[in-house]
């Protein structure tokens, strides 16, 4: 069960009248406590309960209108939102190349790994921090805010200052140290559905990071894995329609990750973004056969460029917002 309490202080107020089987979640929008089985009648009273309701923040449950998180020039959940770049950073003239050339064709945000969690020990797991400061080098030359993935609950603080939106990989959509840390700070979250998991279990983690106070979290469809073998996954398209009517968070779509091979990633951008996705996670490279990772579902710029230019054509024939035709530029290196 769980009490809607009016503030903060009333919310730890009435998980310590419940006593040790209550958790108060005081920085939750709203409060919330939660507690296992009934409470007294004279307790509940004059509180809004929520009987059984597993994710009542990330749904319209407690909230009318849908939210939207503002990331650099494009606001997500209102504007589309273009956001291309490596799998890895490898070096800093290649995350600098590839961030001019997605802003170029209208990336409103560059993506590159700096930790890579990979299948297998032996394939490059990234350069780490001194990626993440070939990032924030990044950011300044062009002004494109970053995103990249974060692995630990240890590294959290780390990635923040040099991120501007940090990304949970499918491997890590229930690790709930990591969400419970990522609740902890203000910045935007982008949640990547598990291969292996049900939509209704990526709302739930979702709610770890929103019960502890960041309501910035943005959802991503990957693909999931099925017994259909001809892609790496299939993007589950049905999902990315469902969680727009039942979640209030932004969708995004990583068609690269769903397809595995790049002549498939723009039919697949195309269809999420008829399907009601609020944008795009493009893997993107400047070399896409010489990437160090992920090389066959990398695309190039011009191929970023004509996926941008047809998906802002699906959009309008939509009569949706396709965002910022470019965002803004930073300082000239």
């Amino acid at each position: 069960m769980l009490i809607v309490a009016p503030s903060p202080e009333a919310a730890r107020a009435l998980a310590e009248r419940l006593g040790p089987r209550a958790q108060a979640f005081d920085r939750a929008d709203p409060p919330l406590v939660a507690v296992p089985g009934p409470v007294d009648a004279d307790i509940a009273a004059g509180h809004q309960v929520l009987a059984d309701h597993a994710h009542p923040l990330s749904t319209f449950a407690l909230h009318p209108q849908p939210h939207t998180v503002r990331l650099g020039s494009v606001t997500v959940g209102q504007d589309f939102a273009f956001i291309g770049g490596p799998c890895s950073v490898e070096s800093e003239d290649q995350i600098l190349r590839a961030a001019r050339g997605v802003q170029a064709a209208g990336a409103h945000a560059v993506r590159g790994g700096a930790f890579k969690p990979r299948t297998g020990p032996y394939a490059f797991q990234g350069h780490g921090e001194v990626a993440l400061e070939w990032l924030s080098a990044t950011r300044r030359h062009t002004g494109l805010p970053v995103v990249t993935e974060v692995l630990t609950p240890e590294d959290v603080e780390l990635v923040a200052e040099h991120a501007d939106a940090l990304q949970v990989g499918t491997r890590s959509m229930q690790n709930t140290a990591l969400l419970k840390a990522l609740g902890d700070i203000r910045r935007p979250v982008i949640l990547k559905r598990g291969f292996g998991n049900r939509v209704e279990e990526l709302l739930s983690a979702a709610e770890y990071i929103l019960a502890r106070g960041n309501p910035d979290v943005i959802l991503c469809e990957r693909g999931v894995r099925t017994g259909h073998g001809a892609t790496r996954f299939c993007l589950d398209v049905s999902a990315v329609a469902w969680l727009k009517v039942e979640s209030r968070l932004p969708v995004l779509v990583d068609p690269s990750h769903a397809a595995g091979r790049r002549d498939l990633v723009e039919p697949l951008a195309l269809a999420a973004a008829a399907a009601g996705a609020d944008g795009l996670l493009i893997e993107t490279h400047p070399h896409p056969d010489q990437a160090w990772s992920d090389a066959e579902q990398a695309i190039d710029l011009d191929a970023f460029a004509r996926l941008v230019d047809k998906t802002r054509r699906v959009l309008d024939a939509l009569g949706r917002a396709s965002g910022p035709q470019r965002a803004a530029g930073g300082t000239a290196s």
